[in-house]
């Protein structure tokens, strides 16, 4: 499963322009695979889902339905989480020329070949 999740991960660092590093974790914030450079992926993956669960709260909250992302932008670039089905994660960090825009389209088939990946298992 690993093996299957880092390809996933490579991948879209390849597809989109300024994927710096990426992570898929269970919501609880458990890693499951990482593809970062200098980012400590353990620390990624709690943070992450500590977003992602916020999101969640925010989102149902207020009546909006369920999740899709959460996307905070910094000085230096962006962090997004990606809900992968309920009980994964998918985070992304993408330096100041990400295209946040294709990054949002190529993650959607992302999300959902990691979605049944996770889901085998």
């Amino acid at each position: 499963m690993r093996e299957a999740v880092l390809a996933e991960l490579q991948a879209l660092r390849g597809q989109v322009v300024g994927v710096t590093d990426a992570a898929v974790a269970s919501v609880d914030g458990i890693l499951v695979a990482s593809d970062t450079d200098e980012v400590r992926p353990d620390v990624l993956a709690a943070l992450a889902a500590a977003s992602l669960g916020l999101g969640r709260s925010a989102g149902n909250e207020v009546g909006m339905g369920e999740l899709r992302e959460v996307v905070t932008r910094c000085q230096s670039g962006h962090i997004v989480v990606y809900a992968v089905r309920r009980t994964g994660l998918l985070v992304v960090l993408g330096d100041e020329g990400l295209d946040i825009a294709d990054l949002h389209l190529q993650s959607r088939a992302t999300v959902d070949r990691l979605g049944a990946i996770l889901e085998k298992n």
